[in-house]
């Protein structure tokens, strides 16, 4: 889950590293180094505890010039948070430096080894093993930087991306991926390199990207062509892939945080998702997915979803989608518990493998089970060019632009909005969807977009609203059918950002123990808007109201019955039941942002957070 940045080229590495790091940030803030090869040959490594502008302060005065250099903002696994631990990583003998995202599971065998042979250790993480175990085969066989990187990666068992700079060969960076991203930008006339573990750092200097897969390793050298290769050293074709993201989206564009950007670009985003693909003049969906791969999916026995967090969440409305559209029964897993519990997978099932990085690694093993048991897997992820789009059978990006925000938003609408257009893609080739349902939904869905901003324009008034909460230290969220999965989503936004514990419940389930928790200072949050289950949740808000607990309800505009009722009310438009998550999340996005922000919190890093998680 940490951000890696690497150079080599003509320009000064510096600007170009810490600007990187700075894209990269909602990857790990606990702390941040950067290593460079200055232009008198010294090997100059600074670090800080702390954010990225933490190591811009104390490298402020130093000498930053070179060309080539590496740089890491870390979510601290093996050891705290501190500067000792902080990347990058030195060797014994002040040669090699090395960056690294991942956890090195034998770290502790390979350590012992190496304290055997005379080495010393400065730091308690598991990445210092892998720089001075290089440095050993290097030294010890004579072998080149290359070769030492391979021999080493072979004997490592856990997951890493690693980029080495050798102060000895000024010229060059090798790098390596197994189960955490890393990508490696082109830049003109074999003069320039660049590494990061995803686009969005690089992005602004080339488009031009090489996605590295397993157990590859990869050569930067000025002056010569891209090299990458196995760890058995088989050379491997470089295949460039032109990637292009809207700079905008990695910038807050005025707001104060990228999780309020964020929610207010889910209007636009969801066009976006919905261009190509939803054709309101013909009132059909098309999903070349689903167009090229109709048959194995309609004539699946099952859908087994995985994923985690609020992708997990999305697939629970999923599942209702795909069940209620195409008649075909669908479980929802997390992955995390799907790889370790030995599952019962068959041929003719679809794996739908779910995460907005693309990169979540319990999601990623997840995939290669499935792939394993012979399912067919499909993804739905909005990084292109991910290890989990690369590894999937066939998919459908959600298309919503990069999510700097740690604090998942419009993701999660993304999300849906995909699982709603493939259940009624894959209804309509199955037959199991009328055609008057089938265009009320289409006709419905281009009109979200409309009915979000109208929900947005009440962000001043949930601003306000939220004020009276901030003293709370426990809230409830209670919804029924579609809106079940938005109480869950909405009470881990609050817990994510405003540290205030919070479940998520099925209205119902409430008098089977929720119920005793309620009192005067528990908040209950109802998601309450129209379908068929209204009136038995109005029952459960009499339940709370009785106990004198005070209700915040998520109401469609004009529902004068609930109003009577609750403390607190924010209306939603009308809609249909089934695309009503894509509308109440959205206060309840707002609301754990403000309360967050009253409480003077950092929104967009969160502690004990990162963005994408690439370690188990």
């Amino acid at each position: 889950m940490c951000g890696i940045v690497g150079y080599i080229g003509t320009e000064q590495a510096y600007p170009i590293l810490i600007g990187g790091l700075h894209r990269l940030e909602y990857r790990g803030y606990d702390s941040a180094g950067i290593a460079m090869i200055a232009n008198d040959g010294k090997l100059n490594i600074y670090k800080a505890k702390g954010k990225v502008s933490e190591l811009e302060n104390q490298s402020e005065d130093k000498d930053r010039s070179g060309t080539i250099g590496i740089a890491h903002t870390r979510w601290a696994t093996h050891g705290g948070p501190t500067t000792a631990n902080a990347h990058p990583h030195v060797s014994e003998s002040g040669n090699l430096t090395l960056v690294h995202n991942g956890i090195i599971e034998n770290y502790a065998v390979l350590r012992n080894q190496l304290m055997e042979r005379g080495m010393h250790f400065q730091s308690e993480t598991d990445t210092e093993v892998l720089v001075q175990f290089i440095e050993y085969v290097q030294q010890s066989l004579g072998v080149s930087l290359e070769v030492a990187v391979q021999t080493v990666l072979k004997r490592v068992i856990g997951a890493y991306a690693i980029v080495v700079l050798d102060r000895s060969n000024p010229d060059c960076l090798v790098a390596a991926r197994k189960s955490s991203p890393l990508v490696v930008g082109i830049g003109d006339d074999r003069q320039e390199y660049f590494i990061a573990s995803d686009a969005s750092p690089i992005v602004e200097y080339t488009t031009r990207m090489v996605y590295l897969n397993d157990e590859e390793v990869v050569v930067c050298r000025r002056g010569e062509d891209l090299r990458v290769h196995t760890l058995t050293g088989e050379d491997v074709p470089v295949e460039v892939k032109n990637v292009k993201l809207d700079l905008a989206m990695l910038d807050k564009g005025g707001f104060p945080h990228f999780m309020l950007k964020e929610i207010f670009d889910q209007p636009n985003v969801l066009k976006d998702c919905m261009r190509g693909r939803l054709l309101p003049e013909h009132h059909r969906v098309v999903l070349s997915a689903v167009t090229e791969h109709h048959e194995r999916l309609i004539q699946a026995r099952r859908f087994i979803i995985v994923s985690c967090g609020t992708s997990w969440h999305a697939g629970l409305i999923g599942k209702q989608l795909i069940e209620h559209f195409c008649k075909i029964p669908v479980d929802v897993e997390y992955a995390s518990e799907f790889r370790y519990r030995d599952p019962v997978i068959y041929p003719d099932d679809v794996v739908i493998a779910i995460s907005q990085s693309g990169e979540t690694a319990d999601t990623l093993a997840a995939v290669s089970l499935a792939k394993e048991a012979g399912a067919f897997v499909f993804g739905v992820v909005n990084a292109v060019g991910s290890s989990i789009a690369r590894n999937t059978d066939t998919g459908t990006y959600t298309h919503v632009g990069p999510e700097i925000g740690v604090a998942s938003t419009k993701a999660f609408t993304g999300q849906v909005c995909v699982l709603t257009m493939l259940a009624l893609a894959i209804g309509d080739a199955k037959g199991s969807i009328s055609h008057e349902e089938y265009q009320k939904v289409i006709d419905e869905l281009q009109v979200i977009p409309d009915k979000i901003e109208r929900i947005l324009a009440q962000n001043s008034q949930i601003e306000t609203l939220s004020k009276i909460f901030t003293y709370a230290h426990n809230f409830l969220y209670l919804g029924r059918k579609w809106n079940f999965p938005v109480a869950l989503e909405g009470a881990l936004k609050l817990k994510e950002i405003s540290y205030i514990h919070a479940e998520g419940y099925p209205a119902a389930e409430m008098k089977h123990g929720p119920i005793a928790l309620i009192d005067k200072e528990m908040p209950v949050v109802f998601i309450a808007t129209h379908h068929q289950l209204l009136e038995k949740i109005i029952s459960n808000m009499q339940e709370v109201k009785s106990r004198n607990g005070r209700i915040i309800a998520i109401i469609t505009e004009g529902d004068e019955v609930v109003k009577k009722i609750v403390s607190e009310y924010i209306e939603v438009p009308d809609t249909i039941a089934c695309l009503a998550p894509l509308l109440s999340v959205i206060p309840l996005q707002l609301l754990a942002y403000h309360i967050a922000v009253q409480k003077g919190l950092d929104v967009d890093q969160p502690r004990n957070l990162a963005k994408s998680v690439t370690v188990e």
